[in-house]
């Protein structure tokens, strides 16, 4: 099936009110859509949708055993598709989201969903970009990568999406260039101690400032 690809310059009122209403339709038809986060432009589709999610992992080029986060417009959205915060989880929530930290958790298990090979975990994340925010809070939690093929440097404006991407994606929601390339912090929370997966925009420090110790490899 060949799906059309749309453009929409979200700086323009608009083409923004436009674009969101197109880009949340194609994400309930199971289509992919490029949209701008406060780090890097996203992939994004349905996280309820396995075909979706296999469609995201498919146009970056990149395996099952590579599943993508997930993006959330509410902290209630977050909190329903997690087992348990673990004891931390509030505090990292109240002191940083929304924004660049991601949370590795235990899934809930009562969630019918395929995003690969987890494990039984989720990382989810609530990003601070007002375009982003505007359409999670319209198709509910959503299965998110960087928008780039596999290998290839993280796209920081729509246009880059869309040279790596082409049309694999329905709708490109373009929000102007990121301000910041650096990647959301990964941290998991499925362990008795904190443990850093990724150093990125938020600082380990930080993160100590707010829940004491932190687990780091070296």
């Amino acid at each position: 099936m060949h799906v059309v690809t749309r453009r929409f310059d979200c700086t323009d009122l608009e083409q923004r009110a436009e674009g969101l209403t197109e880009a949340a339709a194609a994400v309930r038809r199971g289509d992919l859509v490029v949209l701008p986060t406060d780090t890097v432009y996203g992939i994004g589709a349905d996280a309820f949708t396995p075909a979706a999610v296999t469609a995201l992992l498919d146009a970056k080029g990149r395996g099952r055993e590579m599943p993508p986060p997930v993006l959330v417009g509410t902290v209630r959205a977050a909190t329903a598709l997690v087992e348990d915060l673990s004891p931390y989880g509030q505090d990292l929530i109240d002191a940083f989201w929304p924004g660049p930290l991601t949370l590795v958790c235990k899934a809930n298990r009562a969630l019918s969903w395929d995003l690969g090979d987890t494990k039984g975990t989720v990382a989810v994340r609530m990003p601070l970009h007002p375009v982003a925010l505007d359409l999670l809070k319209e198709t509910g939690p959503m299965a998110v990568s960087s928008a780039n093929r596999s290998g290839s440097p993280a796209a920081v404006t729509a246009q880059e999406a869309e040279e790596q991407l082409g049309d694999a994606v329905a709708v490109y929601l373009d929000g102007g260039s990121t301000t910041d390339d650096t990647p959301s912090t990964i941290l998991d929370l499925t362990t008795a101690v904190p443990r850093l997966l990724r150093r990125g925009a938020i600082p380990v420090e930080k993160l100590r400032g707010i829940i004491g110790y932190v687990a780091t490899d070296g």
